[in-house]
């Protein structure tokens, strides 16, 4: 069975957001600890301010009353910070849920402030006598226990709810740490099985290798870059004067390749070296042989995994293409003529010669032989050929010429 790279780095893709996701919440609930030590410091900075509200010299009640005016407001400040705090508490809004308890145990407390801090300034304030000092006296000590109680309750809370957060921290730190081990050692042997895919495309000799191929890519791949006959593999497939196959291995590497783009357009080009036939012996044969192999190895230059070129007569070769659309394969075809024609040789005298080809261009059909493509496409090249050559011809012209 072959595995998918595509597939394999999608679920990456997909197991990296989680990871993300879950890294992002252990990070939240990490943050938020700061907070919850804000929070602890306040409600402690609150009780000595309680405490000193309770502590001031009676004897100098002008300084007395500065010095309670002054902490009585840091008082309500330490509490607007307590609310500014807590919209910062996402675990507490959106995972415990303990925004409605948390507001109304704030809103207590602000109202117990405002309590205690009425029956401090009455106590420093408006004394008549003794007795009713000490009626405010009590009702100081009664504020003062009221809200100390209610202090010391919201610093449970908070401890309960770091406690609550501290398991959820645990959870999820187990998950990343189990998420991160598996992906690890999953994506590691088949980032490694990739890997030696990879090594194996990139190796000269192939046959000399036994290596299972894992991914479906690169089997596609090495399908399609499976080279064609040696002649030292199969010389009865390959023309012995330019190395590129004959009318054999045409045939041959056309079927073999023949399924790997069905969807593809093919077309079929048969270029001829114009006034270059057997009849027609101007130059000398190592010469002409020269001419071949260079024409030859310009057409490999533009070979592609899906094409197949081949030399199928005396001044005749062969260009099959697979395209996705017909525009390309004709554009390529004519790149192809056009470098043909800029090839530029020297006889053994000093003679320069240029090179013009015609060629025959057809598309060929899905339920219609290669044979009667080729056929056709020798039509077209000899109409072209006609015309006075140096030119592609397509099935087109022909027509027009009819007409």
């Amino acid at each position: 069975m072959k595995y998918s790279i595509n597939k394999i780095f999608k679920h990456l893709n997909n197991f990296l957001i989680v990871v993300t996701i879950v890294s992002s919440l252990v990070g939240l609930f990490i943050f938020e600890q700061s907070i919850s030590y804000e929070k602890m410091k306040n409600l402690n900075n609150q009780k000595n301010i309680i405490a000193s509200l309770t502590k001031l010299q009676e004897d100098d009640i002008e300084l007395a009353l500065i010095k309670f005016n002054g902490n009585s407001t840091k008082l309500l400040n330490e509490i607007k910070k307590l609310y500014l705090l807590y919209k910062h508490d996402y675990s507490g809004n959106y995972i415990l849920n303990n925004s409605k308890d948390y507001l109304s145990d704030l809103q207590k407390l602000q109202n117990l402030t405002k309590l205690f801090n009425n029956s401090a300034k009455e106590y420093y304030t408006n004394v008549i006598s003794e007795n009713e000092k000490s009626i405010k006296q009590i009702n100081l000590q009664n504020a003062f226990f009221d809200i100390n109680s209610h202090i010391n309750n919201l610093i449970y809370k908070n401890i309960i709810y770091e406690e609550q957060k501290l398991k959820l921290l645990k959870i999820l730190s187990a998950i990343l740490f189990l998420m991160l081990l598996s992906i690890i050692y999953w994506y590691r042997k088949r980032l490694n099985a990739i890997y030696k895919d990879i090594l194996f495309l990139y190796a000269i000799d192939k046959n000399k290798q036994t290596h299972n191929i894992f991914s479906e890519e690169v089997d596609a791949i090495a399908l399609r870059m499976k080279k064609k006959p040696t002649t030292t593999e199969n010389p009865a497939m390959i023309d012995p004067v330019t190395q590129i196959n004959n009318h054999k291995g045409m045939l041959s590497s056309y079927y073999e390749k023949k399924g790997m783009k069905s969807s593809n357009f093919t077309t079929v080009t048969i270029f001829e070296i114009d006034n270059f036939s057997k009849t027609n012996r101007v130059y000398e044969q190592e010469f002409v042989q020269s001419v071949l192999r260079k024409i030859a190895f310009t057409l490999s230059l533009h070979e592609k995994t899906t094409d197949t070129i081949a030399r199928t007569d005396y001044n005749q070769f062969i260009v099959i293409l697979s395209r996705t659309n017909k525009e390309q394969s004709f554009k390529e075809i004519d790149i192809i003529h056009k470098t043909l024609c800029e090839i530029r040789l020297k006889t053994n005298n000093g003679e320069n010669v240029n090179i013009t080809t015609s060629a025959g261009f057809i598309i060929k059909q899905n339920n219609q032989q290669l044979d009667e493509t080729l056929k056709q496409a020798k039509n077209i090249l000899n109409h072209a050929k006609m015309q006075g050559g140096n030119q592609i011809a397509q099935i087109s012209d022909l027509a027009e010429h009819e007409l």
